[in-house]
């Protein structure tokens, strides 16, 4: 139950980086550090729920 919760919460914030992600890129001139840092994140989001799941 716990590694769920985990998940589940690793999942949200995944989702809410993808949606900064978006949000950035659309504007004319996009900061691109912040889209690196982003990116970056996300990967380690997704690193740690490849983690859980194995």
């Amino acid at each position: 139950m716990i590694v769920d919760v985990a998940k589940s919460s690793l999942e949200t914030h995944h989702a809410s980086l993808e949606n900064k992600l978006l949000e950035e890129l659309k504007r004319p001139q996009p900061d691109q550090k912040l889209i690196a840092a982003l990116k970056k994140q996300k990967l380690r989001l997704k690193d740690e729920m490849l983690g859980i799941n194995a």
